[in-house]
């Protein structure tokens, strides 16, 4: 938890502000489109390689690959050699939130000392085993944050706020996104 002038929350607060900066005198590098890559094991098990993606103009690569398995538990078919996709997207929910309120804390000049939170989703699977007319995810999901730092409660209350509002998960999930699948087959 560093507290100097250029760092705070682990947030490089100097680059944060220049990336807004560049941002703002150039705004079609704002344009990014993030690429997942998924390969089919077996059963309902799949793997998503994220190494790839365009930003600032031009395509790049992350630091290092990333890898997650997803899976079935067996209750529901599978071999649990990783979470379903619907607990990715709970994951996705609160990680965004959670770099949010580090980013707008640093900003404001706040040291957290903690940030937790608790992400639950409830699900009616008759949907998505076509026995129910009911909605194939969820059907509500929670959030339930615990959040401590130098500043007064108010002031935690408007960051976490303020992260809710600009997060790209949370859009995703609250106002849907149009998806296009194309298929090859061969």
């Amino acid at each position: 938890m560093s507290t100097d002038t250029a760092h705070r929350n682990g947030v490089d607060t100097a680059t944060l502000f220049a990336t807004l900066d560049a941002v703002r005198g150039m705004p079609a590098a704002a344009q990014f489109q993030f690429r997942a890559h998924n390969e089919w094991l077996q059963g309902t098990h799949s793997r998503t390689t994220i190494h790839d993606y365009f930003g600032v103009g031009e395509d790049r690569v992350h630091e290092r690959e990333f890898v997650f398995d997803a899976d079935h538990p067996a209750v529901l078919v599978g071999k649990d050699n990783g979470p379903t996709p619907v607990e990715f997207v709970l994951h996705a929910l609160a990680a965004c939130i959670t770099s949010g309120i580090a980013n707008i804390a640093s900003a404001r000049k706040v040291t957290l000392n903690e940030v937790r939170s608790t992400v639950t989703g409830d699900i009616d699977l008759n949907g998505i085993l076509g026995l129910q007319d009911v909605r194939n995810g969820y059907q509500q999901v929670t959030v339930k944050f615990t959040i401590k730092g130098d500043a007064p409660e108010h002031v935690l209350r408007e960051i976490v706020e303020q992260s809710r509002r600009r997060s790209a998960v949370f859009d995703v999930i609250t106002n849907g996104v149009p998806v296009d699948i194309d298929v090859a087959v061969g």
